[in-house]
């Protein structure tokens, strides 16, 4: 038996790209969850001014390697999807984006500021599993100025927030509505 192993023609990769935006026609139709924005508009532009608030002065490339790891632990896909496309936007690399989630066993793609930027992350979203331990709140205020180190944890609060957004109103991967 022979295996065809040539790539996708254009009109395969058409079709998948259809089927990829009517399946997430579909699932955004069937959510039938409410709109945070409409239903507590006041609300939704508090989030908004925090989360601008807290990215104040913080490198861009960092701050979308916070909310892409508090997206994969908290398993929300609407929030890591538009935050890898934002990143990849702002010229993250491939390899630092799918190591994100090892970062821990991928070191050396990440610098020591990342790592414990990274590791305040971890703690603080999964702060039922043991708080936050003094080491590594101590090695992120080793990396980081008082001021920026509020910004970076207020960064990881928002996330968090957003994250719980997304998954309670039941946003759906790929329809980021900044973009529409």
């Amino acid at each position: 038996m022979t295996t065809n192993t040539t790539a996708p023609t254009t009109t395969t990769a058409a079709l998948t790209s259809a089927g990829t935006a009517s399946g997430i026609a579909a699932a955004e139709a069937a959510r039938g969850r409410l709109e945070l924005a409409k239903a507590a508009p006041r609300v939704f532009r508090a989030l908004v001014g925090f989360d601008a608030a807290a990215r104040t002065g913080l490198d861009p490339a960092l701050v979308e390697l916070i909310q892409i790891r508090a997206s994969h632990l908290n398993h929300c896909a609407y929030c890591l999807h538009m935050h890898t496309n934002d990143a990849r936007k702002a010229g993250e690399s491939e390899d630092r984006l799918h190591l994100v989630a090892v970062w821990r066993e991928a070191r050396h793609f990440f610098t020591p500021r990342e790592q414990a930027a990274l590791a305040l992350t971890e703690a603080v979203t999964l702060v039922a599993d043991a708080g936050v331990p003094d080491t590594v709140y101590a090695e992120a205020a080793a990396h980081f100025e008082e001021e920026e180190l509020a910004h970076v944890l207020a960064l990881i609060l928002t996330i968090n927030t957003w994250n719980r957004v997304a998954l309670a109103t039941g946003k759906v991967a790929g329809t980021d509505e900044r973009r529409g």
